[in-house]
C-alpha cells in the first residue's frame, strides 16, 4: 500500500473544565491532539 501525506497538524483546542461543588475545587485543563491526514494512492496484493 502506498499512500500520500497530505496535511500535519494540531487540530483545534479542547477546553476541559472541572469543579466539585461545596468543595472548592476546580480545574481547567486544555489539549491539542496531533493528526496526519493521508491519501491511500494504490492498494497493492
Amino acid at each position: 500500500m502506498s499512500v500520500k501525506v497530505l496535511a500535519q497538524g494540531r487540530h483545534d483546542k479542547v477546553k476541559i473544565f472541572k469543579m466539585r461543588r461545596r468543595k472548592h475545587y476546580q480545574k481547567h485543563q486544555g489539549h491539542r491532539q496531533n493528526y496526519t491526514e493521508i491519501q491511500i494512492v494504490s492498494i497493492n496484493a
